[in-house]
């Protein structure tokens, strides 16, 4: 818990950066709105633009740990919480930006911290 915790307070100083990559051909223009909507979601799901970064390195550090599909009881409460926090908060802005209805190698995104 102690690493963990140290990562979310490392990476509370840290930016990030947001790339998606259009499967349908998008104009520059288009692209550049669908990252604002999808950082805007993403950053209200949180609560705040601030918790962007920390939450994603700690939820990358936990899959790191315990797999992409960890079990429930392998995690402590804190690592559950960001761990489901970051799942809600990136589902909620592929949908905003892709829809209900994306199919995995359709459009990509990264998140870089």
């Amino acid at each position: 818990m102690t690493a963990l915790m140290n990562a979310v307070k490392l990476a509370a100083f840290m930016s990030y950066t947001l790339t998606l990559f259009d499967a349908d051909g998008a104009s520059d223009a288009q692209r550049r709105a669908a990252e604002q909507r999808f950082r805007q979601v993403l950053e209200e799901t949180l609560g705040d633009a601030s918790l962007v970064a920390p939450v994603y390195a700690a939820y990358l550090r936990i899959v790191a740990t315990y797999g992409e599909v960890p079990s429930p009881d392998a995690l402590t409460d804190a690592e559950r919480a960001i761990f489901e926090q970051w799942q809600a908060a990136e589902t909620a802005a592929v949908v905003a930006v892709f829809g209900p209805h994306r199919y995995m190698g359709d459009a990509m995104y990264e998140i870089g911290v």
